[in-house]
């Protein structure tokens, strides 16, 4: 009997390993088995094991995390003919329902019936074997699996950058240097943008943003400065006679948030990727008075097969973001590593065997 491994949270804060049903035992029509062998851990995994929760989505029993994963097909259900046993895939964490207006619509991200892996009570890809359907799982070629892994947070970049219409010559802020800020900086230059700044309160994440891409500039965000201040600081950077066309806000936190809005130009826009709390104040006046755009972003639609052309283009490279790789059975001390911000992770990487 093969035996499928987990990395399970609970409603103690507990983090585990421990073994889970096998997946190939409850094949449905449309599904595909995948042996999973590389998952990154993304900052609302650590959330839901530190706060139990994010927003709607309460942890209420025993749940396996993770949503960023690549793996090989190892089952294919007989009514599946897009994909057979051997593929490389990565895994797109939605399952939708095809038939709420937002699906019907193109925009399925929306969806009325949306399930989101690793978002209870839906489990998520952190195991050794899954269950999920052949749609969401897309064939990656020659990518590796590591960057399988890394083809979800690219995705939620890519679709901030597109959404915000950057092209070649906008100068842009970034605010945030964790891993979504920084693919995006990443992105942002890959797609002409210049000047580029980027901001955080972390000094050692803004030294390896400047040396993730090279020439751009780093603003630090000190605690004791008020948005307005952050935002002189950045248009300095920025340069003489040039404004902030496009601002990408990717902490979703209150300050950041206001800082971003003080710093566009006069009919800019701000894109908020970062997800935050329920409530924050934004600077409204600022936003009427400079006619600023401002637009919200739920993860991704239709993006993986762009994500992942990209990376096969060598445009843009995700692999230096991951500065700590762990085994499975080591999870624990992978969020850890991850949760604490003395230990100089970007991204932290999980393998299974």
């Amino acid at each position: 009997m093969v035996v499928n491994r987990g990395v399970y949270t609970d409603v103690s804060h507990n983090l585990y390993v421990a073994d889970t049903i096998h997946a190939s035992s409850t094949l449905q029509p449309g599904e595909i088995t995948i042996a999973i062998k590389s998952s990154g851990i993304c900052g609302s995994d650590v959330h839901f094991w530190k706060h139990g929760g994010i927003g709607p989505w309460i942890v209420t029993a025993p749940h396996v995390l993770g949503h960023e994963s690549a793996g090989e097909v190892v089952a294919v259900h007989p009514s599946v003919t897009t994909h057979k046993v051997g593929d490389r895939v990565a895994v797109e964490p939605h399952i939708v329902c095809f038939a709420c207006e937002p699906c019907l619509t193109g925009r399925y991200n929306g969806c009325k019936n949306l399930i989101f892996r690793s978002s209870p009570p839906s489990h998520g890809l952190l195991r050794t074997y899954v269950n999920h359907p052949a749609v969401w799982c897309h064939k990656i070629g020659s990518l590796s699996f590591d960057d399988g892994a890394l083809l979800e947070p690219l995705s939620v970049a890519l679709t901030g950058v597109m959404r915000a219409g950057v092209t070649i010559g906008d100068p842009v802020l970034i605010c945030g240097a964790g891993p979504i800020g920084l693919i995006t900086l990443q992105v942002c230059r890959a797609a002409g943008a210049w000047p580029l700044v980027i901001t955080d309160i972390n000094e050692a994440r803004l030294k390896f943003a400047a040396e993730y891409v090279p020439g751009a500039r780093t603003c630090l965000v000190r605690p004791t400065e008020s948005p307005e201040q952050c935002a002189e600081g950045v248009n300095e950077l920025i340069g003489d006679g040039v404004e902030v066309a496009i601002a990408l806000e990717c902490t979703g936190t209150e300050s950041s948030l206001a800082a971003a809005v003080w710093s566009v130009k006069f009919g800019g826009k701000v894109i908020v990727i970062g997800v935050g709390k329920d409530h924050l104040q934004i600077p409204f006046m600022r936003m009427s008075a400079q006619e600023v755009e401002l637009q919200f972003q739920q993860r991704y639609v239709n993006m993986w097969p762009r994500a992942i052309r990209v990376l096969q283009s060598g445009m843009v490279d995700l692999s230096k973001l991951v500065t700590h790789e762990f085994e499975l059975e080591d999870a624990p001390k992978a969020f850890e590593v991850a949760a604490d911000p003395t230990c100089g992770a970007i991204k932290v990487l999980i393998r299974s065997s």
